[in-house]
């Protein structure tokens, strides 16, 4: 190798900008602690002239991938450039050509993580992805390395910052989701279209990769089962925080020994777990391990320098194994494959809220079906009168999701309910 280690970035947009910043910012440190410069040989750009907020020397920009991917002088691959293709096809060239690959990629990952880390072997070169998850939280190196030893029996969290800085926003404020929204947007929290963040497909993507180091099994995008944030209701908001709970769009995963449960949605969280106190657009991950015991990742989960300290930290571990000539940690851990519990046959507690009439003998005709189908109440409150309809929210024991939807179906039925409002799962308690 020559003195300098060379980096070709695919992708100078937020985190490419960001990775820029970040090597001229620090880059005699980096050099010290590496025994190297790191030196950006290449930038692939769509537009050779567009405008941009961090400044580079206009020789390094081209709009040819090739002449980033067929340079023998160049080292290590940085992807920030997002999407499936052509991220795919260049990744899967450098790596097929020996190249190290850093990305941020979480799309990628959760769709084609088996094909990438194959081609990566087949080329005996490093793919790190530090930064497709929780931005600047050390997660994934955590999971691979540090907890190893560990068997990792959940995994919950905080992984999408922009429905986070909404729930916050909506539980301080009392304010509508539409509204919050739309003052996101303006902030920048949000995207224009912010479909993925809302819905929840963003945070799936992440706990499908999440999910797959902890537990050792692949799970894809679409295995996850997933749910936004759209519906919810200031009220629900309130009724849980006077029952003392947050809410918070959770990712969670459990591994049970016989299969995986993987998951987000919205959910109460006890004000007592370290999750309902993580506010704004911050993320955090709770990892739970038979030796470490509980442990808790919190940080900034996006944005440029945050995003761009992951990508830099894995491409300072792949410029130590080329220097060194060797391969860094396995990258695919997926040594067996357990299957994924359908959402139906999940086992934990809910938050019911119904409108019912206001008349003797409903309740009892409630809980009547809710016994048949074998769904405990723990608790039952009457939180106000909607016109002459009174409005309940029940608190259920530990239960099966089929059995409560079987009970809720029978419920809609019964001429004395008016309408089911909201149902929200209930999580952060002890292992089911």
């Amino acid at each position: 190798m020559r003195r300098t280690v060379n980096i070709g970035l695919l992708g100078l947009g937020t985190v490419g900008g960001g990775v820029v910043k970040l090597l001229e910012q620090n880059g005699r440190a980096i050099a010290q602690k590496l025994g190297r410069p790191l030196e950006i040989r290449r930038i692939l750009v769509r537009d050779l002239n567009r405008s941009r907020a961090v400044k580079v020397p206009p020789e390094l920009l081209t709009a040819r991938a090739e002449t980033i991917l067929e340079d023998p002088d160049i080292h290590i691959i940085v992807e920030v450039m997002g999407g499936l293709e052509p991220a795919r096809e260049y990744i899967l060239k450098a790596l097929r050509q020996g190249k190290s690959v850093v990305t941020a990629n979480k799309d990628l990952l959760a769709l084609y993580g088996k094909e990438l880390f194959a081609a990566a072997d087949a080329g005996g070169a490093d793919l790190f992805f530090e930064a497709s998850v929780g931005g600047g939280i050390p997660i994934v190196h955590s999971l691979k390395e540090c907890l190893a030893g560990n068997r990792i029996s959940r995994v919950m969290g905080i992984v999408n910052g922009t429905t986070n800085y909404i729930l916050t926003k909506m539980s301080r404020e009392e304010r509508e989701f539409a509204e919050v929204l739309a003052e996101a947007q303006r902030l920048g929290y949000a995207e224009a279209d912010p479909r993925s963040d809302i819905e929840g497909d963003d945070a799936a993507r992440k706990m499908a990769i999440l999910a797959s180091i902890a537990f050792g099994t692949r799970v894809t995008y679409p295995e996850v089962y997933h749910e936004g944030i759209a519906n919810l209701h200031p009220q629900d908001i309130k009724y849980a925080a006077d029952l003392g709970y947050a809410i918070k769009l959770l990712g969670i995963a459990w591994d049970d020994g016989e299969a995986v449960e993987v998951r987000v949605h919205p959910a109460l969280v006890p004000l007592t777990h370290p999750l309902a106190s993580v506010g704004g657009a911050f993320n955090a991950i709770f990892v739970e391990g038979d030796a470490v015991g509980e442990a808790m990742f919190y940080g900034q989960g996006a944005g440029e320098m945050p995003t761009a300290s992951a990508v830099v930290g894995d491409i300072m571990e792949a410029a130590r194994n080329l220097i060194h000539g060797t391969r860094g940690r396995i990258s695919c851990t997926c040594f067996t494959q357990k299957p994924i519990k359908p959402i139906e046959d999940i086992v934990t507690r809910y938050y019911l809220r119904m409108i019912v009439k206001d008349r003797p003998g409903v309740l009892a005709a409630i809980a009547g079906v809710f016994g048949e189908r074998q769904v405990s109440l723990a608790s039952v409150i009457q939180v106000g009168m909607v016109g002459e309809q009174a409005e309940l929210v029940f608190i259920t024991h530990l239960v099966r999701e089929r059995n409560l939807r079987e009970a809720l179906e029978i419920l809609e039925g019964l001429p004395v309910v008016n309408q089911i409002a909201c149902v929200i799962r209930v999580e952060g308690g002890t292992a089911h």
